[in-house]
């Protein structure tokens, strides 16, 4: 998917877009558009040939290292900066994308509703009465508002998914162990994953396809094969909760699908 930008028309963009956006609880921290502008220059002198990201602008959650950039996990106390960044961003730099900074979450990425963060509450690129989503909740953002291609999210059970749908954005969780974890701080070790956001599906997937690969320093990194998108089955499959599982408190309007959604049932298995 070929960027129509160069990679200096695409970081002026992108720094324009942030500054008419004015939302600053958006990024935890932005990278000095001189560096920003720099990498864009020398990435123009090597040409867009080997770089499926050519001058693309990623976010990455401040949970996930950037070298030169604090790492907070919206804990002051707790930032640092690092010497080299994550895996994955390593990676999509090697691609061709150029990183604009690191967005707000719910401290230590704990959360589904992007509020719980001493930097502030991002605004939902859709309805400002709406909360963002957590804990990715200024990577989603970031992308809904035209801001950046893609961000770069964690998703332990819904923190990348969710502020996806919150903002009306594609939302990537990938199989476990296909992206490396290595520069990034967990939740739950077990179950996190490096997650994607993007305003399109192909954009997701040609990052999760840069990002992927075997990390010998990540113990719970797996040799999988890069991923494609399929094609759609021809039976969608709905799971539905029994009824003696659907509980909604008193909740009438809940208690059955509107007549648009019943039409679409119609003749799925369920």
């Amino acid at each position: 998917m070929s960027n129509p930008r160069t990679p200096t028309q695409a970081v002026d963009d992108a720094f324009r877009t942030l500054l008419e956006y004015t939302d600053p609880a958006l990024f935890i921290c932005v990278k000095d558009r001189a560096r920003a502008l720099a990498e864009a220059r020398a990435l123009e002198d090597r040409g867009p040939d080997g770089h499926p990201l050519y001058g693309r602008i990623v976010a990455v959650k401040d949970n996930i290292d950037v070298a030169g950039l604090a790492t907070t996990a919206a804990c002051p106390a707790f930032s640092y900066v690092p010497e080299r960044s994550a895996f994955v961003v390593e990676r999509l730099q090697e691609a061709g994308a150029i990183v604009l900074g690191k967005t707000n979450l719910d401290q230590f990425a704990t959360g589904l509703v992007g509020v719980r963060s001493p930097y502030g509450v991002p605004r939902n690129a859709l309805r400002a009465d709406l909360i963002p989503g957590g804990s990715s909740s200024g990577s989603a953002v970031a992308v809904a508002a035209g801001i950046v291609d893609v961000a770069l999210g964690t998703d332990t059970a819904g923190s990348g998914r969710i502020p996806a749908g919150m903002n009306g954005i594609v939302g990537l969780k990938p199989t476990l162990g296909l992206l490396s974890s290595t520069g990034m701080v967990p939740a739950c070790r077990t179950l996190d994953t490096v997650s994607v956001f993007a305003r399109d599906v192909d954009l997701a997937v040609t990052a999760c396809q840069a990002m992927s690969g075997y990390d010998a320093a990540d113990s719970y990194s797996r040799k999988l094969p890069s991923p494609v998108i399929g094609a759609m089955p021809p039976i969608l499959r709905v799971g539905v909760p029994r009824p003696e599982q659907r509980k909604f408190f008193g909740t009438r309007r809940p208690k059955r699908p509107t007549p648009q959604i019943s039409r679409r049932l119609r003749g799925w298995v369920p």
